[in-house]
């Protein structure tokens, strides 16, 4: 497998599709490295990598800090000797109609869900810059492709990262640094992500609809171990995971 010895730094990995992939890859051979501002769920996840015959490490990682996302990467580099693959997976999703003004929350997505990958994408660069090789896997959302009443600025966010990973990838194949850029556009996947909706319309409605067509976050996880296990020359850069019941 291809997969085999790269190294992985993964965000937003305490929980959810973060956990699911760090614990699949690191099955398939990968060495992964937790990044995320829980400390003891990262211990948790890290031990059970290990004891079940993976390699793994952590750096506590708030993604807003670009010093913080910089520590990472630099454990991966000095743990494992290197860096092949960064999956940007931190977000947060506070749903809520524009005209409720939850203007902080806003704020919190735009330094979580954009500039949080931003800084994933500036802790990286160099190393795959100058190696010519590389991989950045985001999630994104579906509510990167398609626009949602109640999800305006987190869509935004999310239709910002699409664009950006779009772009990496084309400027870095004219630059020849094959630096290869996957999205994720998730739908209803039972992760935390709803608990950090707070306006209580949004919240109930969201509740009610992932208790019907929700999936485990096992099912982004084996579309992350797909796309890291394709040969180099092979850029998948794609994918939408819906629950097969959703219409």
């Amino acid at each position: 497998m291809a997969i085999t010895n790269k190294v992985v730094v993964i965000t937003g990995a305490s929980s959810g599709i973060g956990e699911a992939t760090a614990k699949l890859l690191a099955s398939n051979g990968a060495k992964v490295v937790l990044g995320a501002r829980r400390e003891s769920r990262l211990q948790e996840i890290v031990t059970e990598i290990k004891t079940n015959g993976g390699q793994a490490d952590y750096s506590v990682t708030d993604v807003t800090k670009p010093a913080d996302v910089q520590r990472l990467v630099d454990k991966a580099k000095s743990v494992f000797g290197g860096i092949d693959v960064i999956f940007n997976n931190a977000g947060i999703m506070p749903s809520s109609p524009i005209s409720a003004l939850h203007t902080d929350e806003w704020n919190q997505m735009i330094d979580i869900n954009l500039k949080g990958v931003l800084n994933g994408v500036a802790a990286v660069m160099p190393d795959f810059t100058s190696q010519k090789s590389g991989q950045i896997i985001t999630t994104s959302s579906v509510a990167g492709i398609k626009s949602f009443a109640g999800a305006g600025v987190y869509g935004a966010t999310k239709f910002a990262v699409r664009n950006l990973m779009e772009v990496i990838r084309m400027e870095s194949a004219q630059e020849g640094t094959n630096i290869r850029t996957v999205s994720l556009y998730p739908v209803a996947i039972n992760t935390e992500l709803l608990g950090t909706i707070t306006d209580r319309e949004s919240k109930v409605g969201m509740e009610e609809f992932y208790q019907q067509v929700g999936i485990t976050p096992d099912a982004v996880a084996r579309v992350v171990n797909f796309a890291v296990d394709q040969p180099e020359e092979v850029n998948v850069n794609e994918f939408t995971i819906y629950p097969t019941k959703q219409a």
